[in-house]
């Protein structure tokens, strides 16, 4: 603990940070890339997840509706994909050669190393899958050690039980609920905080890599240790 000259305690002290500039066009892994989404990409990720990728489940918490053609797709695609916050990502299947899911980081306080992942939406192909897996620390190791942000932020309806457990999954810690923060869709949404700090990163890191490793898979492709053994 610190205390300041009037005996009062205050916050460790930090070095002098440089949080670097969001500029990243591709993050490459071994299973999938991450896609930095620009203006040629609205048709393939319209075709390969909005289309048809999606079961009507998948909607419920998401910002917006199914789309009832390519055009307002597009529309959505122009406004929200293609801006600087959020940041949109396509996760690229490197087996399937498709873009299979999105991801974006938003909230970006770079003042203060702070960023949330949000538009976390996966096509029913993608889900538990090593991609979807992989794609999340992909994301992770850039935040942490491209940017070197300090804290890495995840948020979600407090009714979205998938959400949540992937979270935590990944080594995210719950910090609480925010009552009646957004209404979205007409209703009301009770929002969960989760956060990853960059102390933490590195035991993360470890149990990412050691859950996507080839040998935690047998022959049929099923993991042998799940990532919450590894916790």
């Amino acid at each position: 603990m610190e205390y300041n000259c009037y005996g009062q305690p205050i916050g460790p002290s930090l070095k002098e940070s440089c949080f670097r500039e969001l500029n990243a066009t591709i993050i490459e892994g071994n299973t999938c890339d991450l896609i930095h989404a620009s203006e040629g990409h609205a048709h393939v990720f319209y075709t390969d997840i909005f289309k048809k990728g999606l079961t009507p489940p998948a909607w419920t918490y998401l910002p917006f509706s199914s789309f009832p053609s390519e055009e307002a797709f597009a529309d959505i695609f122009n406004k929200t994909f293609l801006s600087e916050d959020p940041y949109f990502f396509g996760i690229w299947d490197k087996e399937h050669s498709k873009v299979l899911g999105t991801l974006a980081l938003m909230r970006n306080d770079r003042q203060n190393g702070v960023i949330e992942v949000g538009y976390v939406i996966y096509s029913q192909q993608l889900k538990k899958s090593i991609q979807a897996t992989e794609a999340q620390y992909l994301l992770a190791k850039y935040v942490f050690e491209i940017l070197g942000y300090r804290r890495y932020e995840w948020k979600c309806d407090s009714l979205n039980e998938p959400s949540k457990l992937a979270a935590q999954r990944l080594g995210f810690e719950y910090e609480g609920t925010f009552r009646q923060a957004v209404v979205y869709k007409n209703r009301n949404r009770d929002t969960s905080w989760f956060s990853m700090l960059d102390c933490e990163w590195e035991r993360n890191k470890k149990r990412l890599e050691k859950w996507l490793s080839p040998g935690n898979f047998d022959q049929d492709g099923k993991q042998l240790l799940s990532l919450n053994d590894l916790k």
